[in-house]
């Protein structure tokens, strides 16, 4: 783990440890025959519709890899970073060619831009209290010019299947549009579903697309 981050939620829930538990639960769905490509299969349609096929990708909070590493097979050059070294330990065993960095995203500064910043896996729910809009911007200063900001994450008990720390809330859309709009970027869509086939209805998921810049 990073140091001086105590109060992450994410942290605090899972005492940053959860990564073989982690993996080893989506291969057995993978064994089973669940489809876990939904969110790779839609960046990769959103870079192919900016014309930036194949891309440069940043996987934020990637976990285990499970994204970023689709994304690689299907020919994007993927950078993942996390906050909690059990779940990149992981990613680093399944996909060692692949490049992960332990980062805490409110103070990420990788020296470079991408055409596309993802974060699944409720990111947003669970970054440490007071440092949304910190991160927010942090993200949006790794795209280049009409890169796209691309955030999938519940904002509800039911959606979040974790037990939050006490005093952590979820934070709603207004928000997250909030600190988007401070970092210059601008709303493109938002869907109920990673494959942008439903409409965002006022439910409790949400999957939003934002690009740097007009």
């Amino acid at each position: 783990m990073i140091e001086d981050s105590p109060a992450n939620p994410w942290l605090a829930v899972t005492g940053g440890t959860a990564g073989p538990g982690y993996a080893a639960r989506f291969a057995a769905m993978a064994a089973e025959g669940a489809d876990l490509d939904g969110e790779a299969r839609r960046v990769d349609r959103l870079l192919a519709g900016i014309g930036r096929h194949p891309g440069d990708v940043l996987d934020a909070g990637c976990g285990t890899g499970r994204v970023a590493a689709r994304l690689a097979d299907l020919g994007h050059h993927v950078v993942g970073t996390d906050l909690d070294a059990s779940m990149l330990a992981e990613a680093r065993r399944a996909r060692p060619e692949l490049d992960w960095r332990l980062a805490d995203l409110a103070r990420l500064d990788l020296g470079r831009r991408f055409d596309l910043v993802v974060g699944a896996g409720n990111l947003w729910p669970l970054l440490t209290p007071g440092t949304h809009a910190r991160v927010i911007a942090r993200l949006a200063a790794h795209l280049r010019p009409g890169g796209l900001l691309v955030l999938g994450f519940g904002l509800d008990a039911e959606h979040v299947p974790f037990t939050l720390p006490d005093g952590v809330g979820f934070p709603d859309l207004v928000a997250y549009d909030t600190a988007c709009v401070g970092a210059g970027l601008t709303l493109r869509a938002r869907s109920a579903d990673w494959d942008g086939a439903e409409p965002y209805e006022g439910g409790g998921y949400a999957v939003t697309v934002h690009a740097l810049g007009g």
